[in-house]
């Protein structure tokens, strides 16, 4: 069994603590040694799941083994991963035994997809790309690297992501549209058309409002 830690104790990372469990539940793949944050996550949440705080991520370089990010900020995801390649560690990726992905997928190092996503075919994703609850892509769609759908968004056919893109819990994006870098799609919107770098996108339909802050979670 290959050795995990999860980086990132909050809400998130939680999900994936879960979401491991599915994945051994299924196919015992993991022996999971703990969770990394540098702050100081609950104790008695993590005891829930038979884990603990092992202490801050630096510390990840002298534990030998793979990594998932429980982080929901993709600005966050991307600074964690960066600081992990450095250090020689590899990411896992993690996908929930009740998501569907179709053929063709190829999820990028690091990706996770959680319960009830649905990728049908010929889908591509960056790194740490996470698709979460309920999150549908449809066929020849493109997400860049740190990407997130949140819960219930969808994408049509044929959509491309720039890295660090956030699209909303219930947000749609309708086929063949392009969103830019660091933009965030805000909750329930509708993208109609392309979207440029560094925005948030909000209404039905989809008009930019706000330069994005990186803090997505609150849209």
């Amino acid at each position: 069994m290959k050795r995990l830690v999860i980086v990132g104790g909050g809400g998130h990372g939680r999900e994936l603590l879960e979401l491991v469990e599915a994945v051994n539940g299924a196919q015992p793949r993991y022996r999971l040694l703990g969770v990394l944050d540098d702050a100081m996550p609950d104790a008695d949440l993590l005891a829930a799941f038979g884990t603990r705080h092992l202490g801050p991520v630096h510390l990840l370089r002298e534990l030998d083994a793979e990594y998932a990010i429980g982080v929901g900020s993709p600005d966050v995801r991307a600074a964690i991963d960066s600081a992990a390649t450095g250090w020689g560690c590899d990411p896992a990726t993690l996908v929930h035994p009740r998501a569907v992905v179709g053929g063709g997928v190829v999820l990028g190092p690091g990706a996770v997809v959680c319960a009830l996503a649905s990728i049908t075919t010929n889908v591509r994703t960056g790194r740490h790309a996470h698709l979460n609850i309920a999150a549908t892509i449809a066929h020849d769609c493109r997400l860049g690297d740190y990407t997130t759908l949140a819960p219930g968004a969808r994408l049509s056919g044929a959509v491309t992501l720039g890295d660090r893109v956030t699209v909303g819990t219930g947000a749609v994006v309708i086929q063949g549209l392009r969103i830019g870098a660091g933009t965030t799609v805000g909750a329930g919107a509708v993208v109609v058309r392309d979207l440029p770098a560094e925005v948030v996108a909000v209404g039905v339909p989809a008009r930019p409002r706000l330069p994005a802050t990186g803090s997505a979670g609150t849209v």
